[in-house]
């Protein structure tokens, strides 16, 4: 029989064990990198839009593998935290009709409206992580997106699937510091 982890315990497990996220994260960047390439292809406008979708398909595939780089656990037995993970992903999924709008109706605005939702789902991963790196973030790529969408003239796409691909960067490293301070305590 397994004694009873504190909730303390049981949040530090899924920190150290899914080292906060980074193949997940490493993951994305990979794909936003493709979307970045995809919107400054000579393709039209809904094509690119419909290709972006298909830049996202590698995005688990690439989080196993990079899981067994990292050495993160997908599943943590007896750590009901570990679930509470999966279902914070799952809440953006309330969102995407607002990108299939886009998608239909404004696909020259498409990435950006597909990046603010990607972006501030990032938002309570900061609790989840007990990292404030996910919350800075989720602002940042959030208010970048809509700001480049709104305000660069020439292909903002591929402006913000690049500013994306960026803060994807930023945050990995950001998370795996903390992952490392988190190591180092025993809790």
């Amino acid at each position: 029989m397994q004694n009873e982890l504190s909730f303390p315990q049981l949040r530090h497990q899924v920190i150290t064990e899914n080292k906060n996220g980074i193949n997940f994260i490493i993951a994305a960047s990979i794909c936003w990198l493709l979307i970045s390439t995809n919107w400054l292809m000579p393709y039209s406008m809904q094509n690119k839009a419909l290709y972006t979708f298909f830049c996202t398909a590698p995005m688990m595939p690439l989080a196993f593998l990079l899981s067994k780089t990292f050495k993160t656990s997908w599943k943590i037995p007896n750590n009901p935290l570990n679930e509470l993970g999966l279902w914070l992903n799952f809440a953006q999924l309330f969102y995407f009709p607002f990108v299939f709008i886009f998608f239909a109706q404004y696909p020259e605005q498409f990435v950006m409206a597909f990046a603010i939702i990607r972006g501030a789902h990032f938002f309570p991963y900061a609790w989840f992580y007990n990292t404030k790196s996910y919350a800075v973030m989720a602002g940042v790529i959030s208010l970048g997106s809509a700001l480049i969408g709104t305000m660069v003239k020439e292909n903002p796409s591929a402006m913000v699937a690049g500013f994306i691909t960026l803060c994807l960067w930023v945050l990995s490293f950001w998370i795996f510091a903390d992952y490392k301070k988190a190591a180092r305590k025993s809790i």
